[in-house]
């Protein structure tokens, strides 16, 4: 029997092809993530909606010169619980959750607004830290009182970790306080569950007007 071979580019192309065919094959998606069909809509509408909160809660304090919060807040054990529970109870929990937060926000134009798969992100204009650490207390207990079970957290139930981010706006919009915000609620997650960590950028930002 005559056996046909590839040599050359086209050989190694050939190759190359088929190696990249089986790692797509062999990749598995991310664990307790890829069990929820993406909706290729959904996110940009949800990242549209928290610009649009940030840039007019900034632009509402820099025009009275009063500190912005903002409140990043993500599910703890997020995972674990998808694997525990599976999709249709992680929805109704991430529904039961913003109805939980938005229910304590007492000013009519604060609204809780999801982030992603695990959390929520609330823009607090006019408002100070210790205020904002009192609203992410007064949060905490009202999701400890709802009691939403989670067999796979030593808390026995459902927590929250938040970050809060403050700065004093000026000029143009800066969404680096929406980044803070995210890090200091991973910095939170890291220590254990339900943390609350505070990154204040009021200093920062006096430094860099000195500066200029």
């Amino acid at each position: 029997m005559n056996r046909v071979t590839m040599s050359g580019s086209e050989g190694l192309w050939a190759r190359i092809r088929t190696a990249l065919a089986r790692g797509n094959e062999a990749r598995e998606p991310a664990y307790g993530h890829a069990a929820i069909p993406r909706n290729p809509n959904k996110k940009p509408r949800l990242a549209q909606r928290i610009d649009e909160e940030l840039r007019r809660g900034w632009s509402h304090c820099a025009e009275r010169n009063v500190s912005l919060c903002v409140l990043a807040l993500e599910i703890d054990r997020y995972a674990e619980y998808f694997a525990a529970y599976g999709r249709e109870a992680v929805e109704e929990c991430v529904e039961s959750i913003e109805e939980t937060v938005q229910a304590q926000l007492s000013r009519g134009a604060d609204i809780c607004l999801r982030s992603g798969q695990t959390g929520f992100v609330v823009v607090l204009p006019d408002m100070p830290a210790l205020m904002a650490r009192d609203l992410a207390s007064r949060i905490a207990g009202a999701l400890r009182r709802e009691g939403i079970p989670n067999r796979e957290s030593h808390a026995g139930q459902v927590t929250l970790s938040t970050g809060i981010a403050v700065v004093n706006p000026q000029g143009k919009l800066d969404r680096s306080v929406l980044n803070a915000a995210s890090q200091a609620v991973k910095k939170a997650q890291r220590r254990g569950l339900a943390r609350l960590e505070v990154m204040d950028l009021r200093g920062r930002d006096d430094k860099r007007r000195k500066a200029a």
